[in-house]
């Protein structure tokens, strides 16, 4: 997409990609509508994660399916309610300027599959592909947790598009580089670190799980520093575009990020609590960052943190 002037200094290269700046928004938060999304575009945001879509609809998990639990953290299964593909498709066949990623999640290579020969002659930028729901059974983290799936379904959509593809990981029972490296040596362009967390919250007065589903994913500032860590080593030991993820409720989490390794940082849980104009704020902090430290590109400081 072409940058602006506005921007010009915060523009970053994911892979083939150039974003007018390293802002995103984070699967599963407001990522089901077109008129959403253009709202976030007018936001400055820099490009767009949809909620995660699968072949069919899926209906998600009964309340409740997000707890806050102070401090900027938040427990969730949602269950990954979702329109299906085809229906979403409808729903994004008028895009025109929103830089787009659409996020997958199945349970099989043929499942993604489908879904990629359902989006790709749309007008977006590429795929998150989601092995690391924590919450889903036979999806997510399941998948993400088997090395031999995640080549299968990696090579399958690299099969069947030419877009960037960016693998989500999360903190499983695999090494979070080495399930990286299955995923970039299968076709990945990018990797996105880190999902939520495998989590739960017990109501004392009652003694019964909160969330309907018992087990949820824990998001938010409390698993930040676990994101900063994944990113620094999986940028630092692949040669790989890293997306950070987690935690991310200011500017100066953005820069943290990038120092890291990050070439571009997805904010999702803070959208609860400071609304779409988080990203017209984040930019405005980057820019005043940028120029405080006489950069000429907001990219001069990714993964400066390797050198020590």
């Amino acid at each position: 997409m072409d940058i602006d002037d506005k921007n010009y200094n915060l523009s970053v290269k994911l892979d083939k990609t150039h974003l007018r700046n390293p802002t995103m928004l984070a699967s599963g938060i407001l990522g089901i509508s077109q008129s959403i999304f253009e709202r976030l575009y007018h936001e400055n945001i820099g490009a767009v994660v949809t909620k995660s879509i699968s072949v069919k609809p899926m209906k998600g998990y009964p309340n409740p399916t997000v707890i806050p639990l102070g401090g900027g953290s938040y427990l969730n299964a949602v269950g990954l309610s979702n329109p299906g593909v085809n229906a979403f498709s409808r729903e994004l066949s008028h895009n025109k300027i929103i830089p787009i990623f659409i996020s997958l999640v199945g349970s099989s290579e043929k499942e993604f599959s489908k879904m990629v020969k359902g989006f790709d002659a749309l007008n977006i930028l590429g795929y998150e592909i989601n092995l690391s729901c924590p919450h889903v059974s036979k999806m997510g983290m399941e998948v993400g947790d088997d090395p031999e799936a995640v080549n299968k379904i990696v090579k399958t959509v690299r099969m069947n598009t030419n877009k960037p593809i960016s693998v989500k990981v999360g903190v499983g029972s695999i090494d979070v580089v080495e399930l990286a490296r299955v995923a970039v040596d299968a076709g990945a362009d990018i990797i996105t670190a880190i999902n939520t967390l495998r989590a739960m919250s017990i109501d004392i007065e009652t003694m019964m799980p909160i969330l309907s589903n018992r087990i949820g994913g824990l998001s938010g500032n409390a698993i930040k520093p676990i994101g900063i860590r994944c990113v620094y080593e999986i940028s630092k030991k692949l040669e790989v575009p890293v997306i950070g993820c987690g935690g991310v409720s200011s500017w100066k989490d953005v820069v943290e990020y990038m120092i890291a390794g990050a070439s571009a940082v997805q904010i999702g849980s803070v959208l609860g609590s400071r609304g779409p104009r988080i990203f017209n704020q984040i930019t405005t902090g980057l820019k005043k960052y940028v120029e405080k430290k006489q950069l000429k590109n907001i990219g001069e400081i990714i993964g400066i943190s390797h050198k020590y």
